[in-house]
Order: structure tokens, then sequence, then C-alpha cells
């Protein structure tokens, strides 16, 4: 399972649309059961991209500082492959236009709050698929409490028993905009503040290092990520894998996931 927060043809924002693209096909073709998850950001044009609503899935509220807000989900095929993209989606958080800045190019205010909704939908969702996945790759930093969530509030779940998380990091320009009242709304179920450590250094958050701390392995998106990222990545005793050109991208992550599905 793919999730992202971002993919091309859907959005062309950063680097991480490009390589979200071509990874899950690729590793359709080398023989793997795959699905995708995204947002479903205003910007994405449902009658161009023949998404519609599975009705089956849809009808749950999520909380988000005591608030609930619904989920619909929507699916679409991947144009040139046969895969469905899952499209997260809540009109308070996605029916905007633009992505994760205003028309001025200012960060949403609410982007603490589109990424605790995202990251809790994403659980929500996989345990509705009732489909169980051996492997979940987060891309971005928008995914970055997935790893937290699955290690804490839902290891015990039968359908996430066996999966491994991999985290990949990308150049990050928006935890900067972050405040500690993420930290305060990211704490779902039963996590206190302690629980949310990983995220923090001195005064400033840092999603990544976060994302980092929490997984089984990690492949880094990016070339230039930044310092406190790459210290994370040498400090934790997983598998990783540095920044690669696509071709030796693509089959370097599949052979990833081969060896953490034999462990």
């Amino acid at each position: 399972m793919f999730v992202t927060q971002e993919m091309k043809p859907y959005t062309v924002v950063t680097e991480v649309s490009e390589l979200v693209k071509k990874l899950p096909q690729y590793t359709h073709e080398k023989g793997m059961e795959v699905r995708i998850l995204m947002p479903k950001y205003g910007s994405i044009n449902e009658r161009r991209h023949r998404l519609h609503e599975v009705v089956r899935l849809s009808g749950m509220n999520i909380i988000v500082d005591d608030e609930d807000f619904p989920l619909i989900i929507k699916v679409a095929s991947l144009p040139g492959a046969r895969l469905q993209v899952y499209f997260l989606d809540n009109d308070e958080f996605f029916k905007r236009k633009f992505v994760f800045d205003d028309i001025d190019e200012k960060p949403f205010t609410d982007n603490e709050d589109r990424t605790v909704f995202f990251c809790k939908s994403v659980m929500e969702t996989v345990k509705k698929f009732g489909w169980p996945p051996d492997i979940i790759h987060c891309h971005g930093w928008m995914t970055s409490l997935v790893p937290l969530y699955l290690k804490k509030v839902y290891k015990d779940d039968p359908v996430f028993q066996k999966s491994k998380l991999i985290y990949s990091p990308y150049k990050n320009s928006y935890q900067k905009h972050f405040t500690k009242r993420f930290l305060e709304i990211a704490c779902i179920n039963n996590l206190d503040n302690k629980d949310l450590d990983d995220f923090k250094s001195g005064s400033k958050l840092t999603l990544d290092v976060g994302g980092v701390l929490n997984a089984d392995a990690i492949v880094a998106g990016s070339d230039n990520i930044t310092a406190a990222v790459s210290k994370a990545i040498d400090s934790v005793d997983v598998p990783k894998l540095e920044f690669l050109e696509e071709d030796e991208m693509l089959k370097s992550c599949v052979e990833l996931y081969k060896s953490l599905m034999e462990e």
C-alpha cells in the first residue's frame, strides 16, 4: 500500500508526485497487489480523472481536535495501469482549489488539521478495506503520523498485524509552519504528548524525523534532505535506501519490499 501526499497525474506539486506515479506501477508489474491512498484536493478534476465515490467505504467520521469531520472515499483507475487510487476527501479540508498554499503562496493555516485528518483517515480506511497490507510505504511530510499511529495506536489491530512501514522523507518546507498545537491534535485515541516526542526538536517540530524514527525501513526520496533528518536516519537500526536515480530506485524499492516480507 502506498500512502502519499501527492501523485501525478492528479497533482504535480513537488518531486513526490513523479516518483509515486511510477513506483506503484513498477511494483504491480513485479507481481504485487497494490493500492494507493492520497488526499482528494479540490484541484483534482473528478470528471477528467473519472473519480467516483465508494459508497460502501464512505460515511465514517474522523475526529480532529474534538470535532467530527465526514470522510468521503472516492476511487479512480490510474491511467495506463490497472491500479486503484483511493482519494480521501472532506469539504472542510480539501475542497479548496490549491494543495498546500493559498493564492498568495502562503501555507494554509490548517495544514496541521489536514495532516491529522488524512493520517487517521488512512488507518480507518484500511481497516474498512479488510485488506491487510504487508508493506505500507509513506511518502512525504503529510504522511508522517502514519508510522506513529501504526506503532502505537493500531499495532494490535488484526489488519495491521504483519504490516511493515517504510517512510520516505523528501525536501520539506512545511514543518516550519506547524505549531505546538499539532502535537495536541495528533494525540488520537490514547496517545499523550510524550508519544509525540519524536516530532520535537527543542522548540521546533520535525515531521520527517518523527516519521523516520517510527518506521521499519527508510527510503530517502530526495538527495537534499535536511541535516536533522539525515541524523535521524543514521540513528535508527533499520534497513535504509539512500536516494537513487529513478531506475535504480524502482528496482531497489521492490527488493526492499520483498526482503521485509520475508522477515
